[in-house]
């Protein structure tokens, strides 16, 4: 097995492979998504369906834009997944208890909205299978067909490594410290992380506010930060009264901390996985492997026997994502996995220190398949493009497979 290499720079499964070089998501049109739905609109129920394609907005704000043309409130808009802000995007939303004729056809400048039919329960996230995908890498062309086509199909015979995507751990990349900062019950590193430590990408205005943070300068930390910064606002706002940290943890909102804690765990799950990059498609004594078909755990006890099952992707390795029922996998891959937490010094046991947030823990396929893959090269008024299409389970970031391709952070 690999030697374990630090999150900031996973390694690569194809690492012997060239690749393309290039750049993504340039226009907004050259990163397609459409949902793969888990169940279709039965016809009947209170709950009226639709089909919503935006373009540049995230989905929450579309979120909000239906639910004030519905005449509801934003909760009652259920969807089954967040998706891509610089892109064009198709999901499913449901309104309960709203008149289709005032949803079907709307449409502004950044989304349209088509009704789909009525069903009996609200979308809930996970309500999904999946997701496809058409994405445009652009400054490559036919030239580098061949390169990308060989490592596509080492992705396709042996899956893409599942690593958490860089979107989970925050434009600064900090969300997993803050997240390991709550688990240890740290406050003050918490809030140093949180308020302080400017780094040289930061804003100028929130690196200002940074810096007159840790310089002790609380007025001008929370003149500095913008209007809406409104955690960090109020963060200052709190631990100016007392200085005390612990009031900068207490009055952070429940959606931010549980976000922070997933990208810990994330972190966790993506150095075994880095450890194990080179065997992600194998099976060892001891494993916790889960069923393609239905998700289902069971423990590896013959690896020779299973082995011929996950070179036809019916079942896969996984990686524990730590939490305070997780369960450790046996032999090799569990020590892999205790040796990944005692590198961050926590238990399972730690993370019941977030309250009501506490994560029970799960376990997360070291690699996923990609359905129907396919590159093609092109050329529009924006110069040429190599256009790879496919799909992949939901959970799954599209942007390692580009990654494993282009071989570019």
């Amino acid at each position: 097995m690999a030697a374990l290499t630090p999150a900031d720079s996973l390694p690569y499964l194809t690492r012997d492979l060239p690749g393309v070089g290039g750049g993504i998501k340039e226009r907004l049109e050259d990163f397609r998504v459409e949902e793969v739905p888990l169940y279709e609109a039965c016809g009947e129920g209170t709950h009226v369906y639709v089909r919503v394609t935006k373009a540049g907005i995230p989905t929450p704000e579309a979120v909000n834009r239906i639910a004030r043309q519905a005449g509801v409130p934003a909760r009652e808009v259920g969807f089954a997944g967040l998706k891509d802000a610089r892109a064009v995007t198709t999901q499913r939303m449901s309104i309960e208890h709203v008149d289709p004729a005032r949803l079907d056809g709307y449409r502004d400048g950044q989304m349209a909205v088509e009704v789909i039919g009525r069903h009996t329960n609200k979308l809930r996230a996970g309500h999904l299978r999946g997701n496809g995908f058409v994405i445009r890498i652009r400054g490559v062309g036919p030239a580098q067909l061949d390169a990308a086509g060989a490592v596509l199909e080492v992705l396709r015979r042996r899956g893409v490594p599942n690593y958490f995507g860089p979107q989970r751990f925050g434009a600064r990349g900090d969300t997993a410290a803050l997240g390991e900062a709550l688990i240890r019950g740290d406050d003050a590193e918490f809030a140093a992380t949180f308020l302080g430590r400017s780094l040289p990408g930061d804003p100028p205005d929130c690196k200002a506010a940074r810096d007159a943070f840790d310089t002790g300068f609380l007025d001008r930390a929370l003149k500095r930060w913008p209007r809406h910064y409104v955690n960090e606002r109020k963060a200052v706002a709190a631990f100016k009264r007392k200085r005390r940290p612990a009031d900068v943890v207490r009055g952070l909102d429940r959606r931010m901390k549980r976000l922070y804690v997933s990208a810990f765990q994330s972190e966790i799950f993506n150095e075994v996985l880095a450890e194990r990059i080179d065997t992600l498609d194998r099976v060892f004594d001891g494993d916790l492997a889960e069923k393609a078909d239905n998700g289902a755990i069971f423990p590896v006890e013959d690896a020779a026997a299973e082995q011929p099952r996950a070179e036809r992707f019916e079942i896969s390795p996984t990686g524990i994502v730590v939490g305070f029922r997780s369960r450790l996998a046996g032999g090799e891959p569990g020590r892999i996995e205790a040796a990944a937490l005692a590198r961050h010094n926590v238990s399972g046991e730690d993370f019941r220190r977030v309250g009501p947030l506490k994560p029970k823990g799960t376990r997360r396929a070291l690699r996923f398949a990609l359905e129907a893959p396919s590159l093609a090269a092109g050329a529009d008024e924006h110069g040429e493009y190599v256009e790879l299409t496919f799909a992949a389970p939901s959970g799954c970031y599209a942007t390692v497979a580009l990654r494993e391709i282009m071989k570019t952070e």
